[in-house]
């Protein structure tokens, strides 16, 4: 047979013509999601399919930044990318660069443009951002009076502390007229003068929250000098009120605990800083007391009365070790005294005369030597118990040896 074909030969042919089709390289197809499943390679497959048939999908790892939702069984999307035919088990299927949800297409659009918007004005940088009070004691609420979310608020605040006020702006939050209706409600609780707002409403799709990605509604929140807490939808949903807003919350029950702190969480703190308190008190009163007895030994030491003692001990001791010099003085002057009487005693002419010796004098002159006197002078001769007065018969002159 001359026109037999390998099945190699038959794919890259029909690649080839999808690949030659211009209608196939840029193409929206709307349809229902089914059999999505997310591959841990980042990669999701899925099928979208209508009445009548279904077409295989692939969104590739690096395509999914402009994913801004999770894809689910039975959403109803708009895809668009291209077909392709993957030439190894010959099937084609539509190779996904953009998956908006069906009907909110042109939504997300205007999303996105006023979050670019606003974000190029700066309403979304942090230094404008207001801190939360971390013991709010008026709370303001805006959102639907009837609905999950303020039921959710005032159990979560009541059960965290049920001595904060509520004050709710009963708005509309979905339809024609929310907008407006959110917007007087921040502008009425900021000048009722209220801790903190709550602004928010329960889950629903991005037409249901759209009231909240209104560019009014945004220059409301960041006009408000009261802190605001954006709380709208599911922990999923995102809203250009969350960009804005001073703290966003993933759901109103959270918008509550961020908004109310926990009575007992504060009662335990009070109760450790007592206990801390009381334990730096008496640890305090030790170190004062023991400071105390310090100075009360130091003000002994300086007492006048002490001082006076301890002058009095030192005078008695200096007096003592006076008297005790004094003695040893004495006793050596009387020594020494001793040594010259008996030194005395030995010069003494008393002592001489005792011994035999006699004083000769004439004319009360003391006679020393043979020449001192002459024949027939008178002379007194002392002797110990009186005076001898004789006359000079002659004088000899003694010869020395």
């Amino acid at each position: 047979m001359a026109n037999t074909y390998t099945v190699s030969q038959v794919n890259t042919y029909i690649k080839n013509m999808f690949a030659q089709d211009f209608f196939l390289k840029r193409v929206y197809v709307k349809g229902e999601v089914s059999n999505c499943k997310y591959h841990t390679s980042g990669h999701i497959y899925f099928t979208i399919k209508d009445e009548n048939t279904t077409l295989a999908c692939i969104m590739f790892a690096g395509k999914r930044r402009g994913l801004n939702f999770r894809l689910e069984e039975g959403q109803k999307v708009i895809v668009g990318g291209s077909v392709e035919i993957f030439e190894r088990d010959g099937k084609y299927q539509l190779y996904a660069n953009q998956i908006t949800l069906d009907g909110a297409g042109e939504l997300y659009l205007r999303f996105e443009a006023l979050k670019k918007e606003l974000e190029e004005m700066g309403m979304f940088a942090e230094e404008y951002k207001q801190p939360i009070p971390a013991y709010a004691k008026t709370v303001g609420i805006v959102t639907a009076a009837t609905g999950a979310a303020v039921r959710d608020i005032i159990q979560v605040s009541t059960r965290r502390n049920p001595y904060v006020q509520l004050i709710l702006y009963p708005a509309q939050v979905q339809g024609e007229g929310a907008k407006e209706s959110i917007v007087k409600g921040i502008q009425m609780l900021d000048a009722y003068g209220v801790d903190v707002i709550i602004v928010g409403r329960g889950g629903g799709s991005i037409e249901d929250l759209w009231a909240f990605n209104e560019e009014m509604v945004a220059r409301a929140i960041f006009d408000c000098s009261t802190p605001i807490i954006s709380a709208v939808g599911h922990e999923t949903d995102v809203t250009i009120a969350d960009y804005v807003a001073d703290l966003r919350a993933p759901t109103p029950s959270a918008g509550a605990e961020l908004a109310v702190c926990d009575v007992q969480e504060v009662l335990q703190k009070i109760q450790r800083y007592e206990q801390a308190l009381k334990r730096n008190l008496e640890v305090k009163v030790v170190s004062k007391r023991q400071q105390y007895e310090n100075y009360k030994v130091r003000l002994r030491a300086l007492s006048p009365e002490i001082k006076v003692r301890e002058k009095q001990r030192q005078s008695l001791e200096l007096e003592r070790r006076l008297e005790e010099g004094m003695k040893r003085y004495i006793e050596q002057y009387r020594h020494r005294l001793q040594l010259y009487i008996e030194r005395l005693n030995g010069l003494s002419p008393v002592s001489k005369l005792n011994q035999g010796y006699s004083f000769v004098a004439k004319d009360t002159k003391a006679v020393k030597s043979i020449t001192d006197v002459s024949k027939d002078d008178m002379l007194e001769i002392n002797v110990t118990d009186g005076t001898i007065n004789a006359k000079v018969v002659t004088v000899k002159k003694q010869k020395r040896v």
